[in-house]
């Protein structure tokens, strides 16, 4: 059996980190050191066909997902076409795509992205949704290159791709207050998120731009799933806390789960109270009534990521992009 990176670090008694660099022809070693480094590995039989399938046309590319708080379910409609979309763009040129789970665990972080960084993986694409920037500085120092997909560090110099968050909250809510002409509340997420803080302050500024008081807005803190929405709603409900004529949440889970538990309490939507969402995820059309939403191009999203990821592997040295895709109202019958 052939000598891991990892083994030979071990052996020759430095980083692994400098082995890495060295077999891998990237910075950060000196010549000798490099030469060294590639003399023992050929000495101690280090299977050099893994440099070829990380470096070399096509390879792994790994779709890492970083889960914090559970914000993030690998089976939801939203997470399954931004796979998708990777996972044909990865094809299309001559690559594979493998998913990776890395759970934010002080005692086991460092060992997770280690075990990716000495795999065979080529390039990342991460899963910021519920990464702080703190959280990026892992994976900032790998020898690999990496672009961070739903999520954006103003602080950081890094390559994005993510859903114009502002632009789709400042549609959906001027379009709730076009609609009833009343003062619209916000359906906000409990958990913290970069994309749900953005998705406030398009709200915010949509109220602000109608002429109304920002601080009028009733808001409401729900759990950003059906489930969790619908249990929290009912409780605000139950206690006959003041509701809004119409609300913007910051997901379409949180919007089903609240229109439900509306609905169980003899609300009518629209009528009484209209709703909308953001996502446009799969079976919005289909609840009753269907939810007008922000629909995001997922699967494109995903094709986006992987094609400025293969550039990075190939062509090596590219100044850094923030790519934003952008967003469009989804016109239905709870609005």
């Amino acid at each position: 059996m052939s000598i891991t990176a990892k083994e030979l670090a071990k052996k020759l008694g430095i980083s692994a980190a400098a082995v890495s660099m060295a077999l891998n022809n990237k910075p950060g070693v000196s010549r000798d050191t490099r030469q060294m480094i590639l003399d023992a590995a050929e000495r101690e039989g280090y299977d050099f066909s893994r440099l070829s399938a990380k470096n070399g046309p096509g390879g792994n590319i790994y779709f890492v997902i970083y889960k914090k708080h559970g914000a993030v379910v690998a089976d939801t409609p939203f997470f399954s076409q931004l796979s998708d979309g990777i996972s044909v763009s990865c094809k299309e040129n001559g690559y594979k795509m493998n998913i990776r789970y890395v759970y934010d665990d002080e005692d086991t972080i460092k060992k997770q992205v280690e075990d990716i960084q000495y795999s065979d993986c080529c390039g990342i694409i991460l899963l910021g949704t519920e990464m702080g920037m703190e959280d990026f500085r892992i994976f900032q120092s790998l020898p690999l290159p990496v672009v961070l997909l739903d999520t954006y560090f103003e602080t950081v110099q890094a390559d994005y791709v993510l859903i114009n968050n502002v632009q789709g909250a400042y549609l959906a809510t001027s379009y709730l207050i076009k609609r009833t002409r009343q003062q619209p509340g916000y359906l906000c997420s409990s958990y913290t998120i970069g994309n749900f803080r953005e998705r406030a302050a398009g709200f915010y500024s949509a109220v602000r731009a109608s002429g109304m008081p920002a601080s009028k807005s009733i808001v409401h803190r729900l759990s950003p799933s059906v489930e969790g929405a619908f249990s929290d709603m009912m409780e605000i409900l139950e206690q006959k806390e003041e509701l809004a004529r119409c609300y913007f949440a910051d997901n379409d889970l949180i919007a089903v789960g609240a229109m439900r538990a509306l609905k169980v309490k003899g609300y009518h939507i629209p009528e009484d109270i209209a709703v909308a969402g953001f996502d446009n995820i799969t079976f919005s059309n289909i609840v009753e009534p269907s939810l007008t939403t922000i629909h995001v191009p997922k699967e494109e999203m995903g094709r986006i990521a992987a094609g400025r990821l293969i550039q990075l592997i190939e062509k090596k040295q590219m100044a850094p992009v923030k790519i934003e895709i952008s967003t469009r109202l989804i016109k239905r019958h709870s609005a």
